[in-house]
């Protein structure tokens, strides 16, 4: 869809490339849609109709002035400007050419002797800020019935644009709010018998192998708010068995009578069955990996069942995902077996952490809650999140591991237990407990931190190594705790997770002569890497989409070709000689980084180097963009393809000051074997004597020719023995997942005390 001032579209109008005109949700169920997936029709009311709504009743001014007056840190004050401000909107007056457009499309959703039953929905967007999460937000609207009250409901969504939560989200992620709009989602409403939300990747654990799915009766709205605990089913993705089942008693549904959502109690046997049919629990996970492959991303899905069909209510992409992390025994996980839990629920977002408790009965009294408590609650919504940012742990008495408490605290990095039942009645305000969000299980005192919490370290007690221990980053909002810990930097920073946060395709932004959107929050996001570790080294390792990942960006559609095999295709330096325009894009943002933030510790990585050309001819755009190899800025080139093993002298003699050993993809393309493909997967292995050889021939020539090599991947928290040769053939440092840290600096001491004793 390319009109930009329409006031109404239609899903099947409607892609993923038009965020800014009718926001995430719109633009996702336009998606699914067109892509034939079970979609309850509908249409968006556009953000251009918002933005005429705001024109014609001349609010933009009125809303600026009352916003200069709020205090965001006061509750209060923000309550006062929210009021007024919704006040302001709701007294608009809708334009005659907009009520006509409206009336008409719903006037489609029904028929000649009834008005369409229909949910309104929130769907948030922002000029330039297409990839933030508004998610929770902004208000839903259920068995909406008549122009009338569709009308009543079209203004009161916009504004909760306004809300006081909005307000202050926006204010903590430094967004202006008059260039957020918001679009409208008018849906024809699924009465639910059963609903629920899918994960196609493990939330808590971020297994990809799974298929996660929680299920309630009646409408979904209790088990988002986390009001009700909900089933728990656990699908392979590999052959699609139902690995667990676990069954929550449900003591209300939400349902639909008259003109309302009424709660309706169960009976005990009801609440105690089964809520989906394996066939049901198998339809389901089948829709899930669909989704998956068709948007390239994990998938945090909502969906309904009515009249035993399945419907996909709305799709986003999980914004929580991190390199899986292995099964562990070590000093971050430390259990005292001579204490038993005072309390269990589900585990719903890992850590642990130990704090005085705070239990609060609603969102009123969220001001009560102080820095480094642990928030203890019925359960969360979106008025609870300024205190869930203060709080070091979160726990609930109902919820399941999808529902609002579990996402937000997952997206905070804090722990959390959900769906404990009775945490309210049996934690005090004031007394000390540990929370293990990772076990579900909350202990009494906080002595258990003394092993596990790492807020406060003192670096004379760190094991240190000749070898350098570097960690692997994505997310810029780890940075500065992980740089408190045990490491030398960060070995490899991906370009990949930013520029995905960024949302849309780079070119787009180059297109629309918005260039200076990418540099800046490329910047932006770099800073919170570099700042944290002073003057130890960030490696940057520019990006490395393939062009099957570039596609599913905001536009990427226009510029990326399809690929039979994108992992052997358009990606890596290749990319950048052939078409530099991004790739500048990514040096001006260093540029900006080192010279004008003053981050000398910033250094650049390139991937997939195909030949020894095009090594020297990425090195001309780098040297013409300004920047220069020196004591401060080092270039280091991924080794991760056989030729760069064969003929790494010669990439050597172009000027490199390090290389870094993908021991993943140069494992795959030695042996042949995608180690996501299950039927061949088994043969993957980083031990094999193939992959050693090449290994061992990188880091000795390395050595020999004095530039630094590190090995970069699982391996080397994996595999005790592969650490040990490492260290014997001269390897300068590996980089390892943040988890895998303390583990791997112990087999990295323990090798070098053999070695060279």
């Amino acid at each position: 869809m390319t009109a930009r001032s329409k006031f109404i579209a239609w899903f099947s109008e409607i892609s993923k490339e038009d965020v800014a005109l009718v926001g995430g949700k719109g633009a996702n169920l336009g998606e699914m849609t067109n892509a034939h997936f079970p979609v309850p029709n509908g249409f968006v009311v556009t953000s251009h109709a918002y933005y005429h709504f705001l024109s014609e009743n001349k609010l933009t001014l009125q809303i600026n002035e009352v916003l200069k007056t709020a205090n965001f840190e006061k509750t209060d004050s923000l309550t006062q400007v929210s009021s007024l401000i919704k006040k302001m909107v709701i007294k608009g007056k809708l334009s005659d050419d907009l009520v006509s457009e409206i009336f008409t499309a719903y006037g489609k959703l029904g028929n000649v002797l009834e008005d369409a039953l229909v949910a309104v929905r929130s769907s948030a967007t922002a000029e330039d800020l297409a990839s933030a999460s508004f998610a929770g937000q902004q208000e839903t609207y259920l068995n909406v019935k008549g122009e009338a009250v569709l009308l009543e409901k079209i203004k009161e969504g916009w504004a909760s644009l306004f809300d006081a939560r909005a307000l202050f989200y926006r204010h903590q992620q430094h967004f202006d709010h008059l260039k957020v709009g918001i679009a409208l989602v008018v849906q024809r409403m699924v009465e639910s018998e059963k609903s629920g939300i899918m994960f196609t990747i493990d939330p808590v654990t971020n297994d990809k192998s799974k298929i996660i799915i929680e299920a309630i009766y009646g409408l979904g709205e209790l088990i988002v708010g986390g009001i009700e605990n909900p089933d728990h089913y656990e699908v392979s993705k590999s052959d699609f068995s139902i690995l667990s089942k676990k069954i929550a008693s449900q003591k209300k549904m939400l349902k639909k009578v008259g003109a309302t959502d009424k709660e309706i109690l169960l009976s005990e046997k009801k609440g105690k069955s089964q809520k989906l049919s394996e066939k049901e629990i198998l339809e389901l996970a089948h829709l899930g990996e669909k989704l998956e492959k068709h948007y390239y991303f994990p998938q945090d899905s909502e969906w309904a069942i009515d009249k035993n069909k399945v419907y996909i209510v709305q799709t986003r992409a999980v914004t929580t995902t991190h390199e899986k992390k292995e099964s562990k025994k070590d000093t971050s996980e430390i259990e005292d077996t001579s204490r038993t839990p005072i309390l269990k629920g589900d585990p719903a977002s890992p850590g642990i952490a130990a704090g005085p408790v705070r239990v609060i009965e609603s969102a009123k009294e969220i001001g009560k809650v102080l820095p480094g408590e642990v928030l203890v609650a019925p359960q969360t919504n979106p008025d609870y999140v300024p205190a869930m940012k203060k709080a070091v742990a979160i726990v609930t008495n109902s919820g399941g591991r999808t529902s609002h408490a579990a996402i937000v605290s997952r997206e905070l990095g804090i722990p959390a237990v959900v769906g404990t039942e009775r945490a309210t009645k049996v934690l005090k305000t004031g007394e000390v407990i540990t929370v293990n969000g990772t076990k579900g299980e909350i202990y009494k005192g906080g002595h258990l931190t003394s092993n596990i919490n790492k807020t406060i370290v003192n670096p004379e007690d760190f094991v240190k190594t000749a070898t350098k221990v570097y960690v692997n980053l994505a997310e810029p909002e780890l940075a500065e705790k992980i740089s408190q810990e045990n490491v030398d930097g960060v070995g490899l920073l991906r370009a990949e997770f930013m520029m995905a946060g960024i949302g849309v395709h780079p070119k787009k932004l180059i297109r629309d002569g918005k260039k200076h959107v990418f540099i800046n929050k490329l910047a932006e996001d770099l800073e919170m890497f570099c700042k944290p570790f002073g003057e130890k080294p960030v490696v940057y390792r520019a990006s490395d989409f393939k062009t099957n990942e570039y596609r599913s960006l905001i536009g990427g559609k226009d510029f990326e070709p399809e690929e039979p095999n994108p992992m052997l295709g358009y990606r890596g330096v290749f990319r950048y000689i052939h078409d530099p325009e991004v790739f500048e894009l990514e040096l001006e943002a260093i540029k900006m980084v080192r010279n004008k933030m003053g981050h000398k510790n910033l250094w650049l990585m390139l991937p997939f180097v195909r030949t020894v050309k095009e090594l020297e001819e990425v090195k001309k755009i780098i040297n013409i963009s300004g920047l220069q190899r020196s004591p401060t800025f080092k270039l280091w080139m991924m080794v991760e393809i056989p030729a760069n093993v064969i003929l790494l002298d010669e990439f050597i003699n172009v000027g490199i000051d390090g290389i870094s050993i993908g021991s993943n993809d140069l494992t795959m393309l030695l042996l042949g074997t995608d180690r996501d493909n299950d039927e061949v997967a088994s043969e993957f292995n980083e031990l094999n004597p193939a992959v050693l050889w090449a290994i061992e021939h990188v880091v000795k020539t390395a050595r020999k020719r004095g530039i630094t090599a590190s090995l970069c991947g699982q391996a080397a928290s994996t595999y005790p023995s592969l650490v040990e040769k490492l260290v014997e053939w001269g390897a300068t440092s590996v980089s390892v997942s943040p988890d895998a840290v303390d583990k791997t600096r112990k087999f990295i001491s323990d090798a070098e005390k053999r070695v060279f004793k």
